[in-house]
């Protein structure tokens, strides 16, 4: 499923306009990038959870020249999925 098919189905769902859906759909993921940003988790109960991680410094090589190179601790994004979640898709 991409953007539009998800906007469209969040239409159908919410009985809103395609319009309106996606400036739902955009301010959720904009809320969500900002919480990110300010080092916020962020938890949909039954969904999951967002929140950025911390990623030590290591080692690693370049698969090309196959020489060793440090990649930097740098952060990153993460989602858990939630208990719901989690069995609606088993």
């Amino acid at each position: 499923m991409n953007k539009s098919e998800l906007v469209a189905r969040i239409a159908e769902l919410a009985d809103l306009t395609k319009k309106d859906s996606e400036k739902a759909l955009n301010a959720t993921v904009l809320a969500i990038q900002e919480a990110l940003v300010k080092g916020e988790k962020v938890i949909l109960t039954g969904f999951g959870t967002f929140e950025v991680k911390q990623r030590k410094a290591r080692s690693g090589h370049d698969p090309r020249s196959g020489e060793h190179i440090e990649i930097p601790s740098l952060k990153a994004p993460t989602f858990k999925s939630g208990k719901v979640l989690k069995e609606v898709v088993r």
